[in-house]
């Protein structure tokens, strides 16, 4: 009876072991900001506990910076621009990190500008100072954008600003436009006292920027050696996006215990923005959430490459895998 006793509790303790949750480190490519809320909201209602996991998510500096985080291991997942993996990608060096979840169907990357400039289109660039974070992933497509519209970039002056003084010194007359999120420079600018009626935004994704937006990215160890828990995090922040667009408002008190000066209101309608136009877009509505259509992002690498001299170009499977997404009925968006 004792040795029976023994054997039990060593098969108890032996499956508490297997049971235990695996930790995985989420790099955020911004603040905690409404479009955040769906990975705070996933935590909160138990998703990615449900899926074995313990995932803490850190804020990060731009949408560019996650690649390299998880690259270099520091990070299991994160958040960060597709475009810029496509670049990253292109050096032989670089450890095969790959997509597994669009979360940007349409990317966030814009032009925005104010009535007073007279900047309506495109064109009207020339002749004005655009300010722009070296860092930014809106910045990045500026080339692209310049050549689908015909722009002499010659005649742009580019002020190399900082984050935090993009939209301040946007509202103060200091330039005439700046590259950003359109959703966050929106909002800041509403909240610099600029009236929403008075500030204008060019979405490249409507002048000839057909590309992607920022996709969850994982490390290429984790991929192999963890696939469950790849598939897990992926279907619990599946959850996390349809739970957010049923309620952005319950959806918002997650992500202000994670950032208590956060405006409740500024943040709110912040998310509901990105819900409408980058979150859920026609093609998700059909498609299901998360997934890509393999010949657009071609034609994205393809673009990409009008303005970036590839050594080593790469194929859309180099970039995206879909086989961690869970069936379509289950990505479905209501």
């Amino acid at each position: 009876m004792r040795l029976a006793a023994l054997l039990a509790a060593a098969l108890f303790a032996g499956g508490a072991w297997g049971q235990k949750e695996i930790p995985v480190r989420f790099a955020l490519d911004w603040r905690f900001e409404g479009p955040a809320a769906p990975y705070v909201v996933a935590i909160d209602k138990g998703y990615y506990k449900a899926e074995g996991l313990n995932v803490t998510i850190d804020p990060g500096a731009s949408s560019v910076e996650g690649i390299n985080r998880v690259a270099s291991g520091a990070y299991e997942v994160g958040f960060a621009d597709i475009n810029s993996l496509v670049k990253f990608r292109d050096g032989q060096r670089n450890l095969p990190v790959k997509a597994v979840l669009m979360m940007y169907d349409t990317p966030a990357f814009s032009i925005v500008t104010l009535k007073k400039t007279g900047i309506r289109s495109p064109k009207d660039l020339e002749g004005k100072v655009l300010g722009a974070p070296a860092a930014d992933g809106a910045y990045a497509q500026w080339p692209i954008f310049v050549r689908a519209n015909k722009i002499d970039a010659s005649k742009v002056k580019i002020e190399n600003i900082g984050f935090p003084v993009r939209e301040p010194m946007l509202a103060q007359g200091r330039v005439d436009a700046i590259t950003g999120f359109w959703f966050s420079s929106f909002m800041n600018l509403k909240a610099s006292g600029v009236p929403s009626s008075d500030i204008v935004v060019l979405h490249m994704r409507d002048h000839g920027v057909d590309l992607y937006g920022n996709a969850i990215v994982a490390n290429p160890d984790f991929m192999r050696f963890q696939p469950k828990a790849v598939a897990g995090f992926v279907r619990a922040t599946i959850r996390g996006v349809q739970a957010t667009i049923a309620n952005p408002e319950a959806a918002i008190d997650s992500l202000l215990k994670r950032n208590p000066i956060a405006k409740r209101e500024v943040e709110l309608e912040r998310l509901k923005l990105a819900i409408e136009r980058n979150f859920v877009t026609p093609e998700v509505r059909k498609n299901g959430f998360g997934g890509v259509d393999m010949k657009r992002l071609e034609r994205s690498i393809d673009q990409i490459g009008l303005t970036f001299n590839y050594t080593n170009k790469p194929k859309p499977g180099d970039i995206f895998t879909d086989q961690y997404l869970p069936p379509r009925q289950q990505r479905l968006v209501k």
